[in-house]
């Protein structure tokens, strides 16, 4: 039986690599509804030609993975609702308040969150963000003209509210900018390929997978020697300053996963590994002496892949949770 963190995302994000849109369920941590997504097809970013803007109103509950302008208007009291953004992992969302009407006295809140939450789990993690966790937050009616638009520091956001009188609601734009050098990903499709490159800088960055995958990294560079290290209890690359890690688990944070294997030192080849967690990050640490690099490419694992194989691989983890 697929888990709750798989019913969340695992299930849902992988149509976004579909042709056409599909409607899958999220449940949020205290949600009152499962409300459906509506998730944006390929089709539909073609068709729409430049300067042209999408609009649409939101659920209640909502993922969206395209530009434009979005409106929700309370039809009944709404006491626990989300949006969920996301782009490509190049990319940062903008999000701009263009009409807000919410009663903040009488209980009502919209609040921008910088990454994702899934019951209580954050992406990125703590470890991982350059802000604080009380610092992603941006209230609008602690700030409310002040700060109208909201930059993510990733490929994600995500946007909580609570509306109790029908007829109130809000309107937001939602913009992509380019990151040239993506950091934190979460990646909408069950394969790829992707490079992760951290120039100088004293910082960690993860790519999330929420599916179980095979994972082959192709060329890894950290200015040190040759060489591969199953991690193990005693040891690992801690100590080094600039390594990769390979974590999996059953949720979105990973500072809770399960460590699988350490990478400390460069390499050009092949090096893969069968992970068949709900969730799977490669996640690169940086001490900022260094121009990190990092080439990786994966794929959703099937049912015949789950058999072992040893041709180089390192290990296989969390099969019986598939």
């Amino acid at each position: 039986m697929p888990s709750a963190f798989q019913f969340q995302c695992h299930l849902v994000l992988i149509f976004l690599a579909a042709s056409k849109g599909e409607t899958r369920y999220l449940e949020v941590r205290d949600a009152g509804e499962d409300d459906p997504f509506l998730l944006l097809s390929e089709d539909l970013k073609r068709e729409l030609s430049a300067g042209q803007i999408y609009r649409r109103s939101l659920r209640c509950i909502d993922m969206l993975s395209i530009e434009g302008q979005f409106t929700f208007t309370a039809d009944q009291p709404q006491l626990h609702c989300a949006t969920f953004f996301i782009g490509e992992p190049e990319e940062l969302i903008t999000i701009d308040y263009d009409f807000v009407n919410i009663d903040c006295q009488g209980g009502d809140f919209l609040k921008v969150f910088d990454g994702w939450i899934l019951k209580g789990e954050k992406f990125p993690s703590s470890l991982d963000h350059p802000l604080t966790t009380s610092q992603r937050y941006v209230d609008f009616c602690e700030s409310g003209n002040i700060q109208r638009s909201i930059r993510s520091s990733q490929n994600v956001a995500m946007i909580f509210f609570r509306i109790h009188q029908p007829g109130n609601g809000f309107t937001v734009t939602v913009k992509k900018n380019s990151n040239l050098f993506p950091c934190n990903v979460i990646s909408q499709t069950p394969s790829g390929r992707f490079t992760m490159v951290i120039p100088h800088q004293h910082r960690n960055c993860s790519f999330s997978i929420i599916y179980p995958v095979m994972i082959k990294i192709s060329d890894l560079i950290l200015g040190h020697l040759n060489g591969l290290f199953l991690k193990k209890p005693a040891d690992g690359c801690a100590g080094v300053g600039d390594f990769v890690e390979l974590l999996g688990g059953a949720g979105l944070d990973p500072s809770k996963m399960f460590p699988l294997a350490d990478l400390c030192h460069s390499f050009h080849g092949s090096a893969q590994m069968k992970i068949g967690c709900d969730n799977t990050v490669l996640r690169m640490v940086s001490s900022g002496k260094h121009i990190n690099r990092v080439t990786f490419e994966y794929h959703q694992l099937d049912l015949q892949e789950t058999e072992t194989k040893k041709e180089n691989s390192i290990e296989e983890f969390c099969f019986p949770g598939i």
